[in-house]
C-alpha cells in the first residue's frame, strides 16, 4: 500500500438559478420604463433563496416577440430587457447590485430558433442576439446559452449547411468579443405544429460533434460548447452516464462546459399509449387537416412531448431506484458523479444552474415560490457536494493509499 496521503480536497460547482423561474418577479408596470429594476430585484432574490449566481434570461419583449406566450409550454423571461442599448451605465447599476446583494452572473440565457426560415425573422433574432452579446460583456461574463435551432423547411442535412452560412457568423461575432455560446440540448418538439420532432438540431452528442467539426473548419470550435440539461435526454431515452462516455470515447468530452438542472420525469401510461414520439394527432393544434391559427391551439403541439412526461424541479420528484434504472427520471448522483468522472471539466469552475419548469410548481407568486427553490437549489447544492466527496474519495484520496473501491455503480451503455 502507498505510504502518503493526499488531502481530501472536494471540487463543489458552482450553483446558479435561471431567472425565468420567475417571470414577472418585478411587475410589468414598474419594470418597462425601468428596466433594470428587473435585474436588481432577481439578484435579491437569489441571495434570499441561497443561490451564489442567476443565469440571467434575455428575450424579445413581449411587444416584439413572434412567438406569443399563450404558444408557448414554458414562457420565457426578459429580465434582461434590450428593447434600449444596454450601455456602461446600466452596466454600472446591475455591477453595484451584485456587489450589494453578493450573487454574481453565471451567464446569460437567450433561448430562441436561431435558423427560422423567415429571412427577416431570422435577421432580427441574430440582431438581438447581438445585443445580448454586447450585454454580456459589459456586466462581465464570458459565455451565452441558448439554441441552435432548425429551419423546418429543410431536412436535417440542409440545416447543417444552413448552420454553416448563418450560425458560423454568430459565433465569429462571439470570438470577437471573448464569449462563448453554450448550446442548450432541448429537441424542442412542440416549437412547430408539423410533424417534425427534433427542431433544434443540436439535440445529442452525435449532432453536436457534427457541428463542433463544422465550427473548426471556421476557427470557432472554441466558441462552440454545450450547456447539458438531462431532462432532454431522459425525453429521448438516453442516460447522462452513456452520452458522457460516448463523448470521451469519441475525444470530445470537452464539449460539455456548464449545466442545467432540470429533470424529466417519464409517464409509463404516455408511453405506452404513444410511444418516445409523444402524441402525433388529434392533440387540437390543427383544424381538420390545416394548422389552427389561435396560438392558444399551437401550444398543444407539446402533447409531442407532455404526452409522456412532466419537467421535475430538483428535489421535488421522488427518489425512484428503478426510474433510473429504465432512465425515466435523473439519478442526480450519479449525474454528478458521471461528470467528474467522464467530462473534461473543472468542477469548481463549472455552472450548475437550476432551471424551474415543473408545471404545477411553476407559481408565479414570490412569497410562495420562495420556499420552493429555496428548497430546490438547497438539494442541488448538497447532491452536487455529496458527489464532490465521493470522486474525491474514490479517484484521488484512496487510490494514494492503494484502498480499492467497493461495487461497480452504473455502468454505461447497459441495457
Amino acid at each position: 500500500m502507498a505510504s502518503k496521503a493526499v488531502p481530501f480536497e472536494p471540487k463543489p460547482m458552482k450553483i446558479s438559478v435561471l431567472t425565468a423561474a420567475l417571470q414577472e418577479l418585478t411587475p410589468r408596470e414598474k419594470r418597462d420604463p425601468d428596466p433594470d429594476l428587473a435585474i436588481e430585484e432577481w439578484l435579491a432574490f437569489s441571495r434570499d433563496i441561497g443561490s451564489p449566481y442567476i443565469q440571467l434570461s434575455a428575450a424579445l419583449h413581449p411587444t416584439l416577440t413572434d412567438v406569443p406566450p399563450e404558444a408557448m409550454l414554458d414562457p420565457v423571461a426578459n429580465t434582461l430587457d434590450l428593447r434600449d442599448p444596454f450601455d456602461e451605465k446600466r452596466a454600472a447599476r446591475v455591477h453595484a447590485a451584485m456587489k450589494d446583494t453578493g450573487v454574481g452572473l453565471s451567464d446569460v440565457g437567450y433561448f430562441d430558433n436561431m435558423l427560422v426560415a423567415d429571412d427577416a425573422a431570422r435577421k432580427f433574432k441574430h440582431d438581438f442576439m447581438l445585443r445580448v452579446f454586447d450585454a454580456a460583456v459589459l456586466m462581465g461574463t464570458n459565455a451565452i446559452c441558448g439554441f441552435v435551432g432548425r429551419n423546418y423547411d429543410l431536412e436535417m442535412d440542409g440545416n447543417l449547411e444552413m448552420f454553416e452560412s448563418e450560425f458560423i457568423p454568430l459565433l465569429k461575432e462571439a470570438k470577437a468579443r471573448g464569449l462563448t455560446y453554450r448550446v442548450e440540448q432541448c429537441p424542442m418538439p412542440g416549437w412547430t405544429v408539423l410533424d417534425r420532432w427534433h427542431n433544434n438540431i443540436a439535440y445529442a452528442p452525435g449532432p453536436w460533434i457534427a457541428l463542433h467539426r463544422i465550427c473548426e473548419k471556421h476557427g470557432v470550435g472554441d466558441q462552440f460548447r454545450i450547456h447539458y440539461d438531462p431532462s432532454h435526454s431522459v425525453l429521448m431515452g438516453q442516460d447522462t452516464r452513456s452520452m458522457f462516455q460516448y463523448l470521451k470515447d469519441e475525444g470530445y468530452n470537452f464539449l460539455i462546459d456548464g449545466f442545467h438542472v432540470k429533470g424529466q420525469v417519464i409517464d409509463s401510461k404516455g408511453v405506452s399509449a404513444w410511444g418516445y414520439g409523444g402524441q402525433t394527432m388529434q392533440r387540437g393544434d390543427w383544424e381538420g387537416s390545416t394548422p389552427s391559427s389561435n396560438p392558444a391551439d399551437q401550444v398543444h403541439a407539446w402533447k409531442k412531448q407532455t404526452a409522456l412526461c412532466e419537467h421535475e424541479l430538483p428535489g421535488t420528484a421522488r427518489h425512484d431506484p428503478l426510474a433510473y434504472l429504465q432512465n425515466r427520471t435523473v439519478d442526480w448522483l450519479d449525474h454528478q458523479l458521471a461528470a467528474r468522472e467522464l467530462l473534461d471539466i473543472d468542477p469548481s469552475e463549472t455552472y450548475l444552474v437550476v432551471e424551474h419548469e415543473y408545471p404545477p410548481a411553476r407559481i408565479q407568486d414570490k412569497a410562495l415560490l420562495e420556499p420552493i427553490l429555496k428548497g430546490s437549489v438547497d438539494f442541488t447544492r448538497a447532491i452536487d457536494e455529496a458527489a464532490a466527496a465521493m470522486y474525491a474519495l474514490q479517484n484521488e484520496v484512496m487510490p494514494a493509499q492503494g484502498i480499492p473501491v467497493q461495487g461497480y455503480g452504473r455502468e454505461p451503455y447497459r441495457s
